[in-house]
């Protein structure tokens, strides 16, 4: 396909398709999927090789968040039975980050429900960050509180913080429809001041809320203009108890469309296969490794993973192995940065959520419930795919890692 090479020659030379050239990703049939791959994979292994990085979740504080956003399972009025527990000792936390880094992380996120960060939240997160510093060093902590007030991110960077997760989720013209609590233009906020801070920056999408092709590339074109180290790529996974409830749009072969279409927009960054891909990809989980560089080492915030061994035998089985701690994840021109954190699933929400980790099967309601133009049909649902965590953070048994 001329579409590919063109795409493949733009990539190989980190420069910016055009919208049509992504939207045409986006749109290619099925019987094109193997081509869409092997081109994107070409562009995924001129700057990454076939290494993958691990990354580990800890919620340091789970649920009765007072934002709204409506994918997330630990939102205000949230009737998803998850767990919720207030802020992990340093001790606790630094714990549940010794099971990620045994499994082979070489980074953890950590991620606290809520609007953004008090001082003392702050201060709090610093302990922990210097504790997990002190006991695994050359580890990577990124973390992820929420919108930041001034100074906050400078805080945490003198605390040995090495990145900050914000997602935008989705497109600014969508955006009202999934949270009214805050805005695009707060979450853009957050992401530059932490980049002005020295942190490395992660932000991030949420793809499978109804949104169109449209909205896909205007948020991925927003993200390479802000310029994130790491690029999370989330899939919804609709939670019992929210508003995006039966929000089942996706397909695995979608999902490997839009990680395509990523990696042609942000040829350079490290894109972060996260939340929702056990449930969306399902078995061609192994076919995503030829577009991401990085993913997330067994459970998320409030839903559960695979097992942390089937991860790690996935990217053996596929031919791809994990990277190292010595090595450095971005290419040679992006140095000094250090790469970036996602969430929520991989990629974190501004209320700490990792984007995409919910499911759902009441009825939607509000805003959130009405269908963008363009946007694909719904698919039959996958419900026994997903599970409430019950274990690791915040519980007294062993994490999955």
């Amino acid at each position: 396909m001329d579409l590919l090479n063109t795409l493949v020659d733009k990539g190989l030379r980190r420069e910016l398709p055009t919208r049509d050239e992504a939207l045409a990703v986006l749109a290619t049939s099925d019987d094109e999927l193997l081509d869409v791959v092997a081109a994107a994979g070409k562009v995924r292994r001129q700057w990454f090789g076939r290494r993958v990085k691990l990354n580990y979740l800890v919620n340091l504080k789970s649920g009765l968040c007072p934002e709204d956003c409506s994918y997330c399972s630990q939102r205000l009025g949230s009737k998803a039975e998850i767990l919720k527990y207030t802020w992990l000792k340093p001790d606790q936390a630094t714990k549940a980050a010794a099971a990620g880094v045994a499994g082979g992380a070489k980074r953890v996120c950590l991620v606290a429900s809520g609007r953004g960060p008090t001082d003392r939240d702050v201060d709090r997160v610093s302990q922990t960050i210097e504790a997990i510093k002190e006991q695994h060093e050359g580890v990577e902590v990124c973390a992820c509180l929420g919108l930041l007030s001034e100074g906050q991110a400078d805080r945490l960077r003198s605390a040995g913080a090495d990145a900050y997760n914000h997602n935008l989720n989705t497109s600014e013209e969508t955006y009202g429809d999934i949270t009214t609590t805050h805005t695009y233009a707060d979450r853009v906020d957050t992401v530059q001041q932490a980049q002005a801070a020295g942190l490395s920056a992660c932000s991030g999408l949420i793809a499978g809320m109804g949104e169109s092709d449209a909205d896909l590339v205007d948020v991925v074109f927003s993200l390479r203009a802000l310029d994130p180290d790491s690029v999370p790529v989330n899939f919804l996974i609709p939670m019992e108890g929210t508003p995006l409830a039966k929000k089942w749009h996706l397909t695995p072969q979608r999902c490997l469309r839009i990680l395509a279409m990523v990696r042609f927009v942000c040829p350079d960054v490290e894109v972060r296969l996260a939340g929702g891909r056990e449930v969306h990809l399902r078995s061609m989980q192994p076919l995503a490794l030829h577009l991401v560089n990085s993913i997330f080492l067994g459970d998320y915030l409030t839903s559960e993973g695979q097992s942390g061994q089937t991860d790690l035998d996935m990217i053996a089985d596929a031919g791809f192995e994990v990277e190292g701690a010595g090595t450095t994840t971005l290419p040679e021109h992006r140095a000094p940065s250090a790469g970036g954190c996602g969430s929520h699933e991989g990629g974190c929400a501004p209320c700490g959520e990792p984007a995409g980790s919910d499911r759902a099967t009441s009825e939607a309601s509000g805003p959130a419930a009405a269908q963008p133009a363009g946007a694909p049909e719904a698919v039959a649902a996958r419900t026994d795919l997903v599970a409430v965590r019950r274990r690791g953070a915040g519980t007294d048994l062993a994490p999955n890692a």
